[in-house]
């Protein structure tokens, strides 16, 4: 799967200020920042990025995807953090 195109299927899906797919082979990375994960439990935010991808994720697809996700102030910190 491109990661093209799963950037796309979530900025379509969620209200993310950015987004960012990687993949090695077949095991995917996810980077999401919007505002939408500010008070959500961790499990609620994977669970943000996994339902619009579920599908694929049920077809085979898609598989052994990390989710990293981040509001936009802590994108910020994490960012400079590792800079």
């Amino acid at each position: 799967m491109e990661c093209s195109l799963i950037e796309q299927i979530l900025r379509d899906a969620l209200a993310l200020d950015e987004v960012h797919a990687s993949s090695d082979g077949s095991h995917y990375k996810v980077i999401a920042v919007g505002e939408c994960f500010d008070g959500m439990s961790r499990v609620k935010q994977q669970q943000t990025i996994y339902a619009p991808l579920m599908s694929y994720i049920a077809s085979g697809e898609l598989h052994a995807l990390t989710i990293k996700t981040f509001t936009p102030t802590q994108w910020k910190r994490e960012k400079i953090f590792n800079s």
